[in-house]
């Protein structure tokens, strides 16, 4: 029962002040309740959520890596690759304290020391620093980069040339920008990594036709020209993994009879082939305006780093203002840029001899490899001499046992070659000593009639663990 005064339903004084109480109690609650529904959430800190990033080791591929390298264990397979030098690559590299012959750099002319390049290359870092530090299009752009292009152009007999910074990306973007998907590219099977995927790139179609079987050329040229808008011929002046090269007059005579495009990638035939070096343009004395591209890197004979393309004026202007690779790409550090040039000024010079030295050295390796029945497939005896394993895991071995030796020569293996074609690719320059070349045969024989006469069971046991689960942790 209320506490009211009689006849008038109204609460005394000290009632109504405990009800006033009780109400503002009851709006002081709800206020809090209507507030935590409707208020932002506390500015207090909270712990951020775990973001993990991908584990690659899910991957199928990275699984299938694991287990080779769990294979090569097994079977006490020591891997010869990223083995870390201590100092320049020249005919001898040091490897932990250890002197070893080194037949595993592309230093073809014995140029990466030589003292005009190595004063070139400071004079550059004292003037420019180590970076162009900007595109060429915007702010990277340096009198050195044209002093460059100028003296490949005349090297390749040429109206001009375009540099990049890389070879590999030279004929990526190259390729993948002038051409399109109503386009044909037309390659050897032995074609460089970087030419492939310059035409995935491209999205034009590709074919490749049977290493040097320019027959087999003609009849895909006879049979898909006429569907397509361009159709690029890509070769290589010397091939890297058989060390030959092509035929290139009548590569000349079917790119015009089907009006081609022709592009020869010199990678390894500049500074190497014909008598003052200038390529495989020179060793058949043709004139280099008839290839649409000439392709080059700048780190084998030229001691630096990038690539180029040579070629006519307006070619190498249209790579400059829209190429990817060349407009979105930083220019090519100064101090590379200035060992290439002084490496191209002194092949300029007619320095004849160093190109000799280098074209006596890889005959004699080739036919002192044969003489001894090593097989060196079709190398011409240049710059790259095969030898012919036949299988991977041998290659690998041979590879190894050649540097207990204190020789380098490192194995190509699947899939960079096929199987059964699996080797040790011997790189020659001018400064190998015959010396050198004859301890390496001499060994390379011996170690591999060792190998062949015990390890017939290398092949089965690879087979046998691999696919064995790869090694935890």
């Amino acid at each position: 029962m209320q506490d009211t005064p009689s006849g008038t339903g109204k609460p005394s004084g000290r009632n109504r002040k405990a009800l006033i109480e009780s109400l503002r109690a009851d709006h002081r609650a709800a206020s809090r309740k209507a507030g935590s529904e409707t208020s932002p959430p506390s500015s207090a800190p909270r712990a951020p959520a775990r973001i993990k990033a991908y584990d690659f080791s899910q991957l199928a591929e990275f699984r299938q890596l694991q287990m080779h390298r769990a294979a090569a264990d097994m079977i006490g397979l020591e891997n010869p690759f990223f083995r870390v030098h201590d100092g320049a690559g020249g005919p001898t590299s040091e490897i932990g304290g250890k002197v070893y012959d080194n037949f595993s750099s592309y230093n073809y002319l014995g140029l990466n020391m030589h003292p005009r390049v190595r004063a070139a290359a400071s004079a550059a870092l004292e003037h420019y620093g180590t970076s162009a530090t900007a595109s060429r299009v915007v702010a990277g752009e340096r009198a050195i980069h044209r002093d460059l292009e100028r003296a490949l152009a005349e090297l390749h007999g040429t109206e001009d040339s375009v540099v990049m910074v890389s070879g590999h990306a030279t004929n990526v973007t190259v390729i993948g920008h002038l051409l399109g998907e109503d386009d044909l590219i037309l390659t050897d099977t032995l074609i460089h990594n970087s030419i492939s995927e310059g035409a995935r790139l491209s999205g034009a179609r590709k074919l490749t036709f049977p290493h040097g079987d320019l027959d087999a050329l003609e009849d895909l040229l006879s049979t898909h020209r006429h569907a397509h808008r361009h159709v690029l011929i890509v070769v290589e002046g010397i091939y890297s993994m058989d060390g030959d090269y092509p035929d290139l007059p009548r590569l000349l005579a079917l790119k015009a009879a089907h009006d081609c495009w022709l592009m020869v990638d010199e990678a390894h035939s500049i500074g190497v082939m014909g008598q003052t070096g200038r390529g495989i343009g020179e060793h058949f004395g043709i004139d280099a305006k008839g290839v649409e591209m000439w392709m080059g890197t700048l780190s084998k004979t030229m001691a630096s780093c990038g690539g180029y393309i040579a070629g006519s004026k307006t070619l190498c202007d249209y790579l400059r203002a829209t190429a990817p690779g060349f407009v979105f790409s930083v220019g090519l550090s100064p101090v590379l840029a200035a060992s290439a040039l002084e490496s191209c000024r002194i092949l300029l010079a007619g320095d004849c001899d160093r190109v000799a030295r280098l074209q006596e050295n890889g005959r004699t390796f080739r036919d002192s490899a044969q003489a001894i029945g090593l097989d060196t497939g079709a190398s011409a005896g240049l710059s790259v001499v095969p030898i012919i394993v036949g299988d991977s895991v041998g290659a690998v071995t041979l590879s190894n046992r050649l540097h207990d030796r204190s020789i380098l020569a490192l194995p190509i293996i699947y899939p960079a070659v096929g199987e059964k074609s699996a080797r040790l690719r011997f790189f020659l320059t001018s400064e190998h000593s015959p010396e050198q070349i004859e301890r390496a045969l001499t060994a390379t024989a011996e170690e591999f009639a060792a190998l062949k006469s015990g390890s017939g069971g290398f092949r089965a046991l690879l087979d046998s663990v691999s696919q064995a689960p790869p090694k935890q942790g």
